[in-house]
């Protein structure tokens, strides 16, 4: 993902919150899903995402446990909570008016 950082951080804070609405699953498993599920546009670094899952994990938008992989390895998984789902939804919003205000911008016709 490209800077600015405020924007960087913010969106994906959003991203993996969406990704574990659908499921818990643990850091490896959310970047890969993030970078399938974007058709690999969207590719973040473990320094981007272990200090985005500790910041969701103490606001208390996301919960973790330690559990097996399916290949034997001890993973921390994260799960979303209640109050994770209503950020979602709120940071949701945000991002729809934001992009159409972005849209709208770069929609403006040349001189």
């Amino acid at each position: 993902m490209t800077k600015p950082a405020d924007l960087l951080q913010g969106t994906l804070d959003l991203l993996i919150l969406k990704i574990l609405a659908l499921e818990p699953l643990h850091a490896w498993a959310i970047s890969q899903r993030l970078k399938l599920v974007s058709r690999e546009v969207l590719q973040v670094s473990d320094g981007s995402l272990y200090p985005a899952l500790h910041k969701l994990e103490q606001e208390g938008w996301v919960t973790a446990q330690w559990k097996p992989t399916e290949n034997k390895r001890r993973a921390k998984y994260y799960a979303l909570t209640r109050p994770g789902r209503r950020r979602l939804r709120e940071e949701t919003a945000n991002w729809g008016r934001l992009s159409d205000a972005v849209t709208h911008v770069l929609g403006l016709k040349e001189a």
